[in-house]
């Protein structure tokens, strides 16, 4: 079967999911206004690797002669690894690097899963083999995932087993022949409604008497007794001139809930193995899998930031001013840093215990907490370059209407016309100081989870015996005793 395309993928998502947005249930997630643009974005991802143009990168062919997306290709030579950084590299590059839920990634998590389905079997062999099983259900069919991982910001202070109602966070109520039964909530899944099916899995540590919350399954959108709840839009088709990252891009977050809904026990991986749950980062590859599409799209996101901010200073004439050329600078050091360590990464992968080969984790771990930490600072470069200019966006109403010729007379930029000038820089306000903007900052704050936590991380599982031996031999230079 062939890797799907946009007409394959909007068709796919005409069921019966119950998705509720400002109060109301979207009959028809591909027609409704406040929805289509996201759809369509992601349609043009499928598009993208169902032709000649891109094909090539973003699909590979099966043993069986199939073409199925490089995101679920099994790394199991080394030129594989930089095969799926180019891949994920060409879908950010379309988007950006703005839809941070792109379906590479989970396709590259359940790649990972399968590598190491060995660790999901310990418990019972028939979860390691319902993982392959779910791999290849993906594979062939080229779904569209996300996951839901965190959960209800209830009361933190408290693990699941103590909260007051023991289903505000998912567990299993009880088991059936059929499957496990599960009620309860999870957040925050990017781009639940738009996905084929979700994955749910543990995020926080849990204690001993979680057990019943200690889950890895994997649940279509549509499934009976569950609903997606949807944050407020930043923007609908209808704002597509006005706000045209908002419109086209805006993937949506989204609370899920289960009100008992079945999960059939070929889609359990995980139940009720504490040590699993808590496990399941260091027992499989998915840290490596994971941070190499995060990286690569994150790649994407510096340079279309970057230049947005070149573009600007351009169209307004400050890019020779020597406070300009210092910002725009900053900027360039950001693209290389986060670049050199993709790179780095990708260059002679490592070949793992499983028989896979992985990008280098260290140099994915310095990518992962520091583009956290600037790509705050590029916005606020990017709204130092723009400065007033981003405020001062008329409508396209104005643009259009009784006034189009002021528009033109004060709008226009050092190089460009009004209209060139203000489709850019509504681009800019819509990155820099729009609400679809504040949400990528945050969003890439909390990405991958506690700064402090994973910075710590970084230290612990550094081979620091380099740095030491350094050290000694200086020492032992200089004669001082050790």
């Amino acid at each position: 079967m062939p890797v799907r395309n946009g007409s394959d993928y909007i068709r796919g998502l005409r069921d019966s999911r119950e998705v509720w947005l400002n109060g109301e249930a979207i009959e028809d997630i591909t027609t409704d206004v406040r929805t289509k643009e996201a759809v369509a974005s992601l349609a043009r991802l499928y598009d993208m690797q169902a032709s000649a143009e891109f094909a090539p990168d973003l699909t590979y062919r099966t043993a069986e002669g199939d073409r199925c997306a490089t995101s679920f290709l099994m790394p199991e030579r080394p030129e594989d690894v930089a095969r799926r950084g180019r891949a994920f590299g060409v879908w950010a590059g379309a988007t950006g690097g703005l839809m941070g839920r792109s379906p590479d990634y989970l396709n590259s998590l359940v790649t990972a899963w399968a590598a190491a389905s060995d660790f999901f079997g310990r418990a019972d062999p028939r979860y390691g083999q319902n993982v392959l099983d779910y791999y290849e259900h993906c594979r062939v069919n080229d779904l569209a995932l996300t996951h839901a991982i965190t959960d209800p910001q209830v009361d933190r202070s408290r693990s699941p087993h103590e909260q007051d109602d023991p289903y505000t966070v998912l567990g299993i109520v009880k088991e059936t022949s059929e499957g496990i039964i599960v009620r309860g909530a999870k957040m925050l899944a990017t781009l639940a409604p738009y996905a084929d099916e979700l994955l749910i899995y543990s995020f926080m540590p849990l204690k001993p008497d979680d057990a019943a919350y200690a889950l890895a399954f994997a649940v279509p959108v549509a499934a009976p007794g569950l609903r997606v709840l949807c944050r407020q839009p930043f923007a609908s088709a209808a704002q597509r001139e006005d706000q045209p990252l908002a419109s086209q891009f805006d993937e949506m977050d989204a609370m899920v809930i289960f009100d008992d809904v079945v999960i059939p026990w070929e889609r359990v991986f995980i139940k009720g193995d504490v040590q699993a749950a808590n496990g399941l980062r260091a027992g499989t590859d998915m840290p490596a899998f994971l941070a190499h599409q995060a990286t690569a799209r994150g790649l994407a996101k510096a340079e279309f930031t970057f230049g947005v901010a070149t573009m600007i200073t351009e169209a307004i004439g400050t890019q020779a001013f020597p406070p300009v050329q210092e910002k725009l600078g900053e900027l360039v050091g950001y693209v290389e840093m986060i670049r050199s360590c993709v790179r780095f990464a990708e260059q002679d992968p490592e070949l793992s215990p499983r028989g896979i080969y992985l990008p280098k984790l260290d140099a994915l771990n310095v990518a992962m907490t520091t583009f956290p930490r600037v790509y705050p600072r590029m916005i606020e470069l990017l709204q130092l370059l723009g400065s007033s200019g981003l405020i001062m966006t008329p409508s396209h109403a104005d643009m259009v209407g009784e006034r189009a010729a002021d528009i033109d007379k004060y709008v226009r930029g050092a190089v460009s016309s009004s209209a060139d000038k203000l489709a850019l820089f509504k681009i800019a306000a819509d990155l820099a100081i729009g609400s679809f903007g504040g949400r990528q900052v945050l969003y890439e704050r909390f990405y991958a989870g506690d700064l402090s936590r994973l910075l710590a991380g970084n230290f612990n599982r550094y081979d620091k015996s380099r740095a030491i031996a350094a050290v000694n031999r200086v020492m032992e230079s200089l004669a001082v005793a050790v």
